[in-house]
């Protein structure tokens, strides 16, 4: 069997299409991955700090455990957006 090089060239020009496309696709579903970490993580410090602040009057734990959850998941993002 004899294959035309132009059709060749159109066949991995397709595969290289499909290749670029599928790495965007992978990139927008690590971004996304990551705002619902930073979610998760940012929910869990304000929820601990609203359990701790339970037998409090003053939200000190809630507005401490929420600044660090802010700050750790700030610094899970850049460590992932770094890393790769």
């Amino acid at each position: 069997d004899h294959v035309p090089w132009g059709l060749l060239s159109r066949k991995s020009s397709m595969l290289k299409n499909q290749k670029k496309k599928k790495k965007q696709l992978n990139k927008y579903i690590r971004f996304s991955s990551l705002f619902f970490q930073m979610a998760v993580i940012i929910s869990g410090g304000a929820y601990l700090g609203r359990y701790l602040d339970q037998t409090n009057n003053q939200p000190v734990f809630t507005i401490l455990f929420s600044l660090l959850a802010i700050a750790a998941s700030f610094y899970y993002v850049f460590k992932e957006v770094n890393n790769k």
